[in-house]
């Protein structure tokens, strides 16, 4: 079960889903993602994979503080080789934050700050990127902001490129510095090395970062145990468990992986989630708050319950990548791509005690079909509700239509080709400034690709103004850092922070990052 005896069943195992094709008029999805369809006179699929559903959901442990004196919560991460049971039947080596994957689950308050000390103790350089967090350049984890091995030293080549990053060197540990000055929130933490955030958080340096306040504190929200994060990511193993990455240079000296893969991004047959393959989590017969974070390399999901609840709608969207929206939405699936982070409510008192609901990823055949199970068990007594209001609106933004203030085209170049991703062109450069915009301001910019790419921006947060030239999906609502851009193309309300310095932004299938599609923001 979840073994890559033939490295090229990676693409059999749904990856034409996962580049698509664009759907038909009046259908409430994302173009550029296709539902699996049965064939006339074709058998169905087969059942769920070998093993799936017979592990409960673990859920990573709350990081406590080494110190909360003067107002400021201090925390310690080591950044260690772990072994961890991914599949059900082997151990298996892991980079992980604390040795685990995920890494520890950091809880913060808004306006309250957080120190967080990384110690490196692999054998490679890392950086930690706070991925949706406001804050300054030089905490933000720019890729070249090296963190070497507490026993390593920087070669000439590594010294040179760091002279390009924004907080510099460091050796051995350094201490990352969050204001929190932002609402409440679903973030999370990865490395974003240059050349190298593909393998590194393919290995397990991921974990979530989650910001509360007021205005949720206030809301009949579901809490505690009911209140679930859930980190999924697809791997690839080998017969003997480990995991299988096909770098093109194993000593990791160059980055990128080989050509088969290069087009697409990294892409396994076994999804896990919270570091278990095709797990089961038993609920009550009550409403459940899930924040479902896509931490795979490239692969995007297209989630629905099987079966779905009756009337359908089991999905209540009440947040999107910067905090919560004004209401909810209620959707009968919805898409999910890497870097993306949904807020979403279910309530499984809907269905009658012992059903067994799958959560299902209708783009891919076979094994990259099935993500977990919910067993649902008796009814309880639940105070949470699904609130009709949950933020105020904000404000709309300067200006929604006329000429775009820039124009951005993601591109990857021919299948089964291996050369640099680019943005407008160019590979990043690292003393290249390719936008340079004014803290503070609000930009419009049309997005393309080919066909379509995540795309992350550091320093700002967005709302999507069009898709594919029409109105955009519901759910697209709500201030976001991530967006799944489509072949059509993206129209985007680009609100820049107050923070002014050098900020990257990139295409979040990690591969494509890695070679070259990444692009500088300076804020000025």
């Amino acid at each position: 079960m979840g073994r890559l005896t033939d490295r090229r069943a990676v693409l059999r195992w749904g990856l034409a889903g996962t580049l698509g094709l664009a759907l038909p008029a009046g259908t409430a999805v994302l173009a550029g993602m296709r539902p699996r369809v049965t064939p006339a006179g074709a058998s169905a699929p087969a059942g769920p994979p070998a093993g799936a559903f017979t592990r409960p959901l673990p859920v990573p442990p709350v990081l406590s503080p080494q110190s909360t004196d003067g107002g400021v919560d201090r925390y310690e991460i080591r950044q260690t080789v772990g072994r961890q049971r991914l599949l059900p039947d082997s151990d298996t080596e892991i980079w992980g934050y604390n040795g685990m994957f995920p890494g520890p689950t950091v809880r913060a308050r808004r306006g309250r700050p957080v120190v967080l000390a990384h110690r490196n103790e692999l054998s490679v350089p890392t950086v930690v990127h706070l991925h949706g967090g406001a804050v300054p350049p030089e905490q933000d984890g720019h890729p070249l902001d090296y963190v070497l091995p507490a026993a390593g030293s920087a070669d000439a080549e590594l010294a040179a490129h760091a002279r390009h990053g924004v907080a510099g060197l460091a050796t051995g540990s350094r201490e990352y510095r969050y204001a929190n000055d932002q609402p409440a929130a679903t973030l999370w933490y990865h490395d974003h090395r240059m050349g190298f955030t593909g393998p590194a958080v393919y290995r397990g340096l991921a974990g979530f970062y989650l910001i509360h306040d007021e205005v949720e504190d206030a809301l009949p929200l579901p809490r505690e145990r009911r209140d679930v994060p859930l980190l999924v990511a697809d791997r690839a193993f080998a017969d003997d468990g480990s995991l299988f990455y096909p770098a093109v240079d194993p000593t990791g000296r160059e980055p990128g992986v080989t050509a088969l893969y290069h087009h697409s991004g990294m892409v396994g047959e076994t999804v896990t989630v919270n570091g278990v393959a095709w797990p089961y989590l038993e609920v009550d017969a009550a409403l459940y708050r899930l924040r479902f974070l896509n931490a795979s390399n490239a692969r995007p999901y297209r989630l629905e319950l099987d079966p779905p609840p009756p009337g359908g709608s089991g999905f209540v969207q009440i947040g999107s990548d910067l905090g919560l929206l004004p209401r909810p939405a209620h959707y009968d699936m919805f898409v999910l791509s890497p870097g993306e982070r949904y807020d979403v409510l279910i309530d499984f008192s809907r269905y009658p005690s012992g059903t067994r609901v799958v959560l299902r990823n209708n783009v891919a055949e076979g094994d990259p079909g099935y993500v977990m199970r919910f067993d649902v068990g008796a009814k309880v007594a639940d105070d949470a509700r699904i609130p009709a209001v949950l933020t105020p609106e904000p404000a709309p933004p300067p200006r929604t239509t006329g000429t775009a203030d820039r124009r951005f085209s993601f591109f990857s170049g021919a299948p089964g080709v291996r050369g640099p991703a680019m943005i407008n062109g160019q590979a990043f450069g690292m003393t290249r400034i390719d936008a340079r915009v004014a803290a503070g301001s609000t930009e419009i910019w049309d997005l393309t690709a080919d066909p379509i790419h995540p795309v992350h921006l550091h320093g700002a947060r967005f709302r999507i103004l069009k898709r594919n030239g029409a109105v955009p999906e519901p759910q697209d609502a709500g201030w976001k850092d991530t967006v799944f851009l489509p072949d059509g193309g993206m129209r985007l309300a680009v609100e820049f922070g107050g923070h002014r310095g050098r900020y990257v932004f990139h295409c979040h299938n990690l591969e494509h990052g890695d070679t070259g599609m990444m692009a500088t923001l300076d804020i000025t």
